[in-house]
């Protein structure tokens, strides 16, 4: 593993809005230019990450969706921004 490499946050299993909750969590013990890659499997996760990140002024970039098709894995990379989470 590289010092580039993001760390990973997976929070499949957890249900809104814990996996916003955790996340946040995370980045908080982040530096600001830190990576996040975070699995979620809440549906609601596809719409909350997102729209928490461009609150709180992170980035967030969708990956390619994980696992099979009847039970997605929504991936995210989310890179801390210069602001507390």
């Amino acid at each position: 593993m590289t010092d580039d490499a993001p760390q990973i946050l997976d929070v499949t299993g957890y249900r809104c809005p814990l996996p916003v909750i955790r996340m946040e969590a995370a980045l908080r013990r982040l530096t600001p230019g830190t990576a996040l890659l975070v699995r979620a499997d809440d549906p609601i996760a596809a719409l909350d990450i997102p729209h928490f990140c461009q609150e709180a002024r992170h980035q967030s970039v969708r990956q390619p969706d994980e696992g099979p098709a009847d039970r997605p894995v929504c991936v995210f990379l989310v890179t801390r921004g210069p602001n507390p989470a």
